[in-house]
């Protein structure tokens, strides 16, 4: 369950209204990398995660309260911001400051283009925040649907590019505002996706093997090879030669696919080659990891009577460091 305290995490300030960086940040409101994406991607992972990984759950819950919380965070700037709009909308039997600037042409195509850019701020919402990105187009599940695959290995790394994304998105936020007020809150929201970038990496790291992702190893004949699929210019690195970061497979460079496609009937001919790994020794670690990997999740879930939350007596005190004195922005009761 969720219990909502109604100070905000972090106690977001602006010095004066600003109706055209409201529409910026409209982004990280109801946008692909915004805060109600996050807060509903993290959501949805945790259920999957409650009995096979009890602890990640745990991790996927907090994260995704926080995120709800940055979500009100990025909702009162923009109301913040938008401050006069409502008033002046609803004074709609006289001629209020917005009614008056239709006198002039030149007013008049100014509060058009004003319109262009957030209409859904003047006749929509009225002065406060939509669940559309920057351009209006609004929210969609389509952003994260994606996200939850059922393998905590791959949902933690889209975790990863997640937190990436959305801190570069704050970071040139940063560059359209002048007001010291906004940018303090916007750093502190950049901060957060820094950190909890690194708590997502030091949770795909407690789970082994996690790679590759899933149960089943790839072929050793190609997951060592390079194709060099462009011409002109060539460059090469750590990805094109030297051993391979996960396996340690020495790289094999294919300067010509073209004709090492014909050569090899289409790579059906190709050899595994800089590798110790074998086809053989492929379907025995399939065989291993599925068992392992089917026993855990039906361990987690055995059959007869299921309910979700553990009677008090049931429940361990077993990882979570004391709170700081505080109070606890968007609590997420985890019964």
């Amino acid at each position: 369950m969720f219990y909502h305290v109604k100070d905000l995490q972090y106690n977001a300030r602006v010095s004066r209204p600003d109706p055209a960086f409201a529409t910026l940040l409209l982004e990280q409101f109801g946008g692909a990398n915004g805060e109600l994406a996050a807060a509903l991607r993290y959501f949805g992972q945790a259920f999957g995660a409650k009995n096979p990984y009890p602890d990640k759950y745990d991790l996927l819950m907090d994260i995704a309260t926080e995120e709800f919380s940055h979500l009100e965070i990025v909702g009162a700037t923009i109301q913040m911001l938008l401050t006069g709009i409502n008033g002046d909308l609803k004074n709609a039997a006289e001629s209020s400051d917005i009614m008056k600037l239709l006198n002039g042409k030149a007013a008049k195509e100014e509060v058009i283009h004003q319109g262009m850019v957030a209409p859904q701020f003047l006749i929509g919402s009225a002065g406060g925040p939509c669940y559309t990105n920057s351009q209006g187009v609004p929210w969609t599940a389509a952003y994260i649907n994606g996200d939850a695959t059922g393998e905590l290995s791959a949902d933690l790394r889209s975790n990863i590019g997640a937190e990436s994304r959305a801190k570069m998105v704050y970071e040139y936020l940063l560059q359209f505002t002048e007001d010291p007020y906004v940018k303090e809150t916007l750093r502190f929201l950049m901060t957060r996706e820094v950190a909890h970038f690194q708590m997502f990496e030091a949770a795909l790291a407690t789970i082994q093997p996690n790679f590759p992702p899933g149960v089943l190893q790839s072929d050793p004949r190609f997951s060592n090879v390079y194709f060099n699929m462009s011409s002109g210019n060539d460059f090469a690195g750590p990805w094109s030669s030297g051993k391979t970061t996960q396996f340690g497979e020495e790289i094999q460079y294919v300067t010509d696919p073209i004709t090492y496609v014909m050569e090899t009937n289409g790579l059906l001919e190709h050899e595994a080659a800089g590798t110790d790994r074998t086809e053989a020794g492929v379907q025995k670690l399939n065989k291993e990891l599925s068992r392992q990997k089917s026993s855990e999740v039906k361990s987690a879930s055995p059959p007869g009577l299921m309910q979700w939350n553990k009677p008090l007596n049931a429940k361990k005190d077993n990882t979570k460091p004391h709170a700081k004195n505080g109070n606890s922005k968007a609590s997420h009761a985890k019964k």
